[in-house]
């Protein structure tokens, strides 16, 4: 179960009070720990990134007790972006930040991997007409996979990140994902592909906090980056020019083609498949009396379908890659609560089981703009239940 200030239940190794009295915040719940308890000096390896959670996510274990090292990933050779995830500058502030900090530091060079496992698979996506979310296979393959075996390798007990989610284990001791105590930063939609085994051996310090809480705690400790802002863009896209990077990265050069109504007339021309997605309005270039969306594409024909805002909407969607992560998968029809974008709210929706591992989502009310290539990711209240990818 999870311990909560408001039980009276704390962890072996307390709650880190000191930290919330020198920072003046009330807000902590629990501590959000997969690896056991917080203190009795095990060895914690933390992603830090540069930025400001990681490093919160330190010093909590840190003052807790546990034997804390910071480990930066290089996962591109972009040397000059400052702001994206993983830059030159990122991995200098991190150093700088777990000097202050006084903890060991170290780079890991998963560039490769990261190549073959992230970058590949983004321009295969394009390619094939979905519209991909690298972050949740960045957090699969690489964080919560290459580095968590290479930490355990290394003789460490657990990993961390600064990610805003928690964990607790049910009473058949199975692992559960729970939301971020700050739902605007809540990143549970990210981890849903996670295993048993990455959630066992994974720390999540700062679920149980809200942002500015964390700023003011490194602000207290003097970390350089206590107000830098967090990244925006895909780490490994430039200035977030998805077009560019599929022609320079992936060799791909875009096919222009016709934009059809749902007659089949033909409205004008647009640059390439791969230049547009689910919902968009903007930089079609196409006049009609009334705003006009891309509805779909065939890759076949290489037509994009646009249409009227009425016509995004719909209420069922299919999903493969489907991972059940704090439950078992269920035998039958199961009611939860979904989204199908990181920012959206979550509908309610009931989720039945189809062959070949797939399921079919049905929502009670019509969703906008669902999208092949991304995510719809389960709840049941704060429980992340699981989810899948959107099929075509």
């Amino acid at each position: 179960m999870v311990a909560s200030a408001a039980s009276g239940l704390a962890p072996a190794g307390g709650w880190g009070l000191s930290v919330c009295a020198e920072i003046g915040y009330k807000g902590l719940i629990n501590y959000s720990g997969g690896a056991g308890v917080w203190g009795d000096d095990r060895r914690v390896f933390v992603a830090m990134s540069g930025g400001v959670d990681s490093a919160a996510a330190a010093l909590l274990l840190q003052q807790a007790g546990c034997d804390v090292t910071g480990v930066t990933l290089r996962l591109h050779h972009y040397k000059d972006r400052p702001g994206l995830c993983g830059s030159a500058d990122d991995i200098e502030t991190a150093r700088s930040v777990a000097a202050a900090m006084g903890i060991p530091h170290m780079v890991l060079d998963l560039c490769e991997l990261f190549q073959r496992q992230v970058m590949d698979r983004f321009v295969w996506a394009y390619t094939h007409g979905r519209t991909p979310n690298p972050c949740i296979d960045c957090n699969r393959e690489i964080k919560f996979g290459a580095l968590l075996d290479w930490a355990l390798a290394q003789g460490a007990d657990a990993i961390a990140t600064g990610h805003y989610a928690r964990l607790r284990q049910d009473d058949s001791g199975r692992w559960q994902l729970l939301r971020g105590v700050d739902r605007r930063k809540d990143q549970t939609y990210f981890l849903y592909q996670l295993t048993q085994r990455q959630l066992a051996h994974l720390c999540l310090p700062v679920g149980d906090y809200e942002k500015p809480a964390l700023r003011a705690l490194a602000a207290a400790h003097g970390l350089s980056n206590a107000q830098k802002a967090d990244s925006q863009d895909i780490c490994f896209v430039p200035d977030g020019d998805y077009v560019s990077f599929l022609r320079q990265y992936g060799g791909v050069e875009p096919s222009p083609g016709d934009f059809v109504d749902e007659a089949g007339l033909v409205l004008g021309r647009h640059q390439g498949l791969e230049c547009y997605t689910i919902g968009q309005r903007k930089g079609l270039g196409v006049s009609a009396d009334a705003p006009l969306y891309v509805l779909g594409k065939d890759l076949d024909r290489g037509t994009i379908l646009l249409g009227g805002d009425d016509r995004l909407y719909t209420r069922e969607l299919t999903a493969e890659r489907v991972n059940w992560l704090s439950i078992p998968e269920p035998a039958g029809p199961l009611s939860v609560t979904a989204k199908t974008r990181y920012s959206q709210r979550e509908s309610a929706a009931t989720v039945e089981p189809l062959p070949g591992g797939r399921i079919r989502v049905m929502f009670q009310e019509p969703q906008r703009a669902i999208t092949p290539g991304q995510a719809v990711v389960f709840y049941d209240g704060e429980l992340v239940l699981g989810g899948g990818t959107i099929c075509p």
